[in-house]
């Protein structure tokens, strides 16, 4: 019997990049639960453009 995948791949990119207009993006592909986690992503990661942590929305 085949098992219901819960886990989707997502893309993480960064809001204050794309604000500011530098070139470039920074990216991040991690997994989510889409049974237990309905809403989009937020993390803070490390943006190699800018060289600080900035906030990573999810992408659709």
């Amino acid at each position: 019997m085949a098992k219901k995948e819960n886990r989707i791949q997502v893309i993480l990119e960064c809001t204050e990049q794309r604000e500011s207009g530098v070139p470039g993006m920074s990216r991040y592909i991690t997994t989510k639960n889409k049974k237990n986690t309905t809403q989009r992503l937020e993390r803070k990661k490390y943006n190699p453009y800018l060289k600080k942590v900035t906030l990573h929305r999810e992408v659709k």
